[in-house]
């Protein structure tokens, strides 16, 4: 018989998942949520990260692209969409290919939500000294 796993368990699972994607943007996250509601911190990590984000049927890019276009979609999430941007390029996406996503996002999510997007994506660039290769 084996145990069953463990609060602490998930947790430790997605601090590990969320290091490998978000790096220390993840973490900036968790700790913003310390003094507010270090419980909604956990269930980020432990449920969001350590039993969705580590499931075997998407790669992790994959997992960023649909990140990406949800966020996308439901708009006025551009601080999460920046962390988003920031773990897309971490496991592997070129910034062309995260641009191209939020073009497409257009024709599904409207000019506006698409706009706003693909703006919070040219600041992760800026940051991080990324270029776009245009076409």
């Amino acid at each position: 018989m084996t145990n069953p796993e463990t609060r602490q368990d998930r947790f430790d699972r997605g601090m590990k998942v969320l290091a490998e994607v978000d790096g220390e943007g993840g973490q900036r996250v968790i700790d913003a949520l310390a003094d507010v509601s270090p419980e909604l911190g956990h269930q980020v990590v432990a449920w969001g990260f350590g039993e969705v984000y580590a499931r075997p049927g998407l790669a992790a890019r994959d997992r960023q692209l649909v990140t990406l276009g949800m966020l996308t979609a439901l708009g006025g999430c551009e601080p999460q969409l920046k962390v988003h941007v920031n773990a897309s390029l971490n496991v592997g996406l070129s910034p062309e290919e995260i641009v191209e996503a939020l073009l497409h996002s257009a024709v599904y999510c409207g000019f506006p939500k698409a706009l706003n997007a693909t703006f919070a994506a040219k600041e992760v660039f800026a940051e991080r000294g990324l270029t776009v290769n245009q076409d």
